[in-house]
């Protein structure tokens, strides 16, 4: 109770803190909160052109009323020029400054009254000023005279003007684009891990992990050097972040659509590669054009502003209307890649398309603000398709090492097959012959034998006899095509295997059940058949223990006969089930050569089936064997039948 009690009434001393805190942030905030200027006029510049060293403080003439929601006015054609006179409310601020977010120009000066207080030139083409002009608090009430000058379409103050303390403003004006600045620093970072990664992946990938790189190097860059935070404290890098700028742009349009390609192909008649070549080619005229610019001074500012922006501008609608009609179509047809690129391509190029609409709608008066966020999306949709081709491949190299794998086992089986085939054949039948003869001599002298003398003839005979069998099993694996194929009913057959090995089943302590279909037809050799499935249900019986049983179950399914032979024997091991049909092993350590599963295999695989075999250790085991369905004697034709 007490470290309850002692819980509560420190919960209770933090709120009150915390409400304190509250308190006193709002009264300052109340105290010191900035103030909001909505309203100013604005007086255009004489055509003849002026440097704003004169500020017309009597001159009443000319001057017009601006409103923030407005934006700025439509520029004059031959007027590059223009006065803003800010009219200062009464105020108590301690450290006075105002904050102006957007401000369209290239020089600005800024006076409070007659003096000079900030002045800004660029000798680049980025318009965009962020601006916190610091007062002093004789300037209290006075007007703010600001003269720009540029060389675009635009000019003067985009938003409310914010008049409060210097210590509040700042925080504002140092954040002003920031956020641009690291989204831009993240893009380049992940751009340059995976350009490096791409390196590992095989040749088909490395096309569209290159060109997915630059497409995401190129958005950082564009962000980064889009941002006003860059030109506000990193102005002396104006120009380079200028050329910067547009080399990004003109390399992020040829990458998309070539990445574009390499994921989906090249569209209808190649219009996807005809217009990436296209793009190309524009791309280095504009290079060329801004080379040219740059060594001429920027006397050619305004042809390479037409090129390179107000045309891309018309090229990029162009690819977005161009890619987002192929992603319709190709996710109309069930890609998934589509779908999860439709998505991303969509957010950025409705967005995109949407901006640059209303940029030219503005003329030119507007900021691209919501691209660089549509662009996240866009290009995490772009990884995510090449993460799942790298899965997908994955997968596929896993597929083929299994199949492999199985193809490498099966031809060693086919090899170890072929020299047993071989070995058989040429072997087999010489030994055969003087076995017969030995066989002969030996019964005859059984037979005027008597006592441990007979005794060991007949073991003599029986293991002659077993020798026999061997090689009958050799010949059999040798020669597995049938001399006499004929119809054979699976149901008789297999009720004569029934009456051949209920005997030895019953001895070993088991039983057999079976349920065979009736009018189920196969070809091929009755003898043969026969000896295959004995060969099975015999190495059934031999692993039965107590209250054993062998369940032969046989039905058609399709055009195959399905016969299952399973037993609750003692199963076997996942490797000793992998080596089944191997010469020279048995799965019974104790007992068999080995040869008649072999034979068995080999019975089946001539009669055009398969084998199969389901086991666990202490559960059992099942052979699956499928066969071809022969037509009925009788003409009809149906492999269908039921469970007798």
């Amino acid at each position: 109770m007490r470290l309850f009690a002692r819980i509560l009434h420190l919960s209770v001393v933090l709120f009150v803190l915390c409400m304190a805190c509250g308190v006193l942030q709002a009264s300052a905030e109340g105290r010191y909160g900035s103030t909001e200027i909505t309203n100013w006029q604005m007086k255009w510049g004489s055509p003849d052109g002026e440097t704003g060293r004169e500020v017309p403080l009597a001159d009443e003439q000319g001057w017009m009323e601006v409103h923030a929601l407005q934006g700025t006015p439509e520029l004059p054609k031959g007027i590059s020029s223009a006065w803003t006179r800010i009219t200062l409310p009464e105020n108590g601020y301690t450290s006075p400054a105002v904050y102006i977010n957007t401000l369209y120009a290239l020089h600005v000066k800024v006076y409070a009254g007659d003096r000079l207080i900030l002045e800004g030139d660029r000798s680049f083409i980025h318009d965009n000023y962020s601006l916190l002009i610091p007062l002093s608090t004789q300037d209290n009430g006075k007007t703010l005279y600001i003269w720009t000058e540029t060389l675009q379409d635009r000019i003067g103050i985009k938003d409310k003007v914010l008049l409060g303390e210097h210590s509040l403003l700042i925080k504002d004006y140092s954040k002003n684009g920031l956020v641009d600045v690291v989204l831009g620093g993240a893009f380049l970072f992940v751009a340059i891990v995976l350009f490096v990664c791409s390196f590992y992946l095989n040749k088909e990938y490395f096309p569209i992990a290159a060109s997915l790189s630059i497409v995401i190097a190129s958005t950082g860059i564009l962000s980064i050097t889009y941002s006003p935070f860059t030109y506000t404290f990193f102005s002396y890098l104006g120009p380079l972040s200028v050329v910067l700028f547009d080399l990004a742009l003109l390399s992020l349009l040829p990458a998309l659509t070539f990445l574009f390609e390499k994921i989906f192909g090249s569209g209808k008649r190649g219009i996807i590669r005809r217009f990436r070549k296209f793009q190309v080619v524009y791309s280095m005229f504009c290079m060329v054009c801004l080379i040219v610019n740059y060594l001429s001074g920027n006397r050619l500012v305004e042809f390479y502003y037409f090129v390179s922006a107000s045309v891309i501008g018309i090229i990029m609608i162009l690819q977005f209307i161009l890619l987002t009609a192929c992603v319709v179509l190709f996710s109309l047809r069930g890609n998934k890649d589509a779908i999860t690129f439709a998505v991303g391509f969509g957010t950025a190029a409705v967005t995109g398309a949407g901006e640059l609409v209303w940029y030219y709608i503005r003329q030119g008066n507007y900021d691209l603000i919501y691209w660089k966020w549509a662009l996240v999306v866009f290009i995490l949709s772009l990884i995510i398709i090449l993460g799942r081709r790298l899965a997908l491949n994955h997968q596929q190299v896993v597929k083929y090492s299994r199949e492999l794998e199985l193809f490498n086992n099966e031809l060693q089986r086919s090899e170890k097959m072929e020299i047993i085939s071989e070995l058989a054949a040429s072997v087999a039948h010489e030994v055969r012959n003087p076995l017969q003869v030995t066989r002969g001599f030996l019964q005859l002298l059984s037979e005027k034998s008597s006592g441990d003398e007979r005794r060991y003839l007949f073991m003599a005979l029986s293991e002659l006899d077993r020798a026999s069998n061997i090689i009958t099993d050799f010949l059999t694996f040798a020669k597995p095509e049938f001399e006499k194929i004929s119809l054979l009913s699976v149901q008789d057959e297999c009720k004569h295997i029934e009456s051949i090995l209920l005997p030895l089943c019953h001895l070993n302590g088991g039983k057999m059940v079976l349920e065979v279909a009736g009018n189920l037809w196969v070809k091929g050799n009755s003898s043969k058949f026969k000896q295959a499935f004995i060969n099975i249900i015999k190495n059934s019986i031999e692993s039965l223990g107590e209250d054993g049983s062998i369940h032969i179950t046989a039905y058609a399914k399709g055009d195959k006969a399905f016969i299952h032979i399973k037993d609750n024997g003692s199963g076997m091991d996942p490797w000793v089930l992998s080596r089944l049909g191997e010469p020279y092993f048995s799965s019974n350590k104790t007992k068999g050569t080995g040869l008649g599963l072999m034979v068995t295999f080999r019975i089946i695989e001539a009669m055009g089936g398969e084998v199969r075999f389901i086991s666990t250790k202490g559960a059992g085991t099942e052979s699956i064997t499928t066969l071809p369905l022969a037509e009925a004697p009788d003409g009809s034709g149906s492999y269908e039948a039921k469970l007798v």
